[in-house]
């Protein structure tokens, strides 16, 4: 007589071979999030020696132990990257990458863990000028949630120009599910930026951002609807050198341009261009725009 577990453990089969587009039985295994976890974590380990470990590390060790981080970031890059190109190779019929091919990739992102550890200390440095309440770049990297979320951002970035499918969009999804922060990698974030509180915001995919940038909480920089197929035209907004973007505000459409050193006030919606200069803020019914003010 069958049990009741048989008859769900039947039931729970039968719907695999029913329904489509959800299961991934057969062929080569998509790329692990365990191991994306795992691989991010050990990027922060890297770019952060010393905030991210329980061993002491020193002198005396350091290039062993950083030895072995990277040769242990690279065996596992090489499997998941593979994994994500055959599954692009069955997806849409790509060329295949020969592991020769995929190791070279990943040394070219690992060499760039010096420029990359060079630009976070300026985000590290932003947060800390940008907010009162800081007292340390230490408690800044230990903290603050914009500083893993701008990390992450940074490497999966490098992944995402390299087209390399799946893996930096995961990496993005990692970092969001700990820091309330959504950044897509595709989106292009120069240096110095400061995401205060953190909690809510929403950068897309064609989002471009200069330098000196400070957003808060709760902004959402993004797209108006588009149809699937203008998913390749630039979608999300530009926001120039020195803006400041506060709480709850709302910047759509790909030829939104806010202007240099411009203020966008808090839960402001902002779907046209605003001039250099601008200080735009909230009135009851419509956006006051006072344009090229100091």
């Amino acid at each position: 007589m069958k049990t009741k577990l048989d008859r769900i453990v039947e039931e729970i089969t039968a719907s695999y071979r029913k329904t489509g587009g959800i299961n991934h039985l057969e062929g080569p295994n998509l790329p692990s999030r365990r191991s994306i976890g795992c691989i991010v974590r050990a990027f922060e380990a890297l770019i952060f020696p010393g905030y991210h470990d329980d061993e002491v590390i020193d002198e005396l060790n350091m290039g062993y132990v950083v030895g072995q981080r990277v040769a242990c970031i690279t065996r596992n890059l090489i499997d998941e990257i593979g994994k994500s190109f055959s599954y692009h190779q069955r997806l849409l019929g790509t060329e295949a990458k020969s592991r020769e091919e995929i190791s070279a990739l990943v040394m070219e992102i690992l060499s760039l863990i010096p420029e990359i550890r060079a630009r976070i200390k300026l985000d590290v440095d932003a947060a800390f000028a940008g907010d009162p309440a800081a007292k340390s770049g230490e408690e800044v990297i230990l903290a603050y949630p914009c500083i893993p979320a701008i990390l992450v951002h940074r490497v999966a970035h490098e992944f995402w120009i390299r087209g390399i499918p799946l893996i930096p969009r995961m990496m993005s999804e990692y970092v969001h599910s700990r820091t309330g922060i959504d950044i897509h990698p595709g989106a292009a974030i120069k240096d110095h930026f400061f995401i205060d509180h953190g909690t809510g915001v929403v950068i897309g995919e064609t989002t471009e951002i200069g330098k000196n940038v400070k957003i808060y909480q709760g902004v959402t920089l993004g797209a108006l609807s588009v149809r699937k197929d203008l998913g390749n035209k630039k979608r999300h907004p530009t926001i120039e050198n020195n803006v400041t973007i506060y709480a709850g505000a709302t910047i759509l459409g790909g030829e939104t341009v806010v202007g240099e050193g411009s203020v966008i006030g808090g839960n402001v919606w902002v779907t046209e261009s605003v001039p250099p200069g601008s200080r735009v803020y909230y009135q009851p019914g419509k956006n006051h725009v006072n344009k090229g003010m100091d």
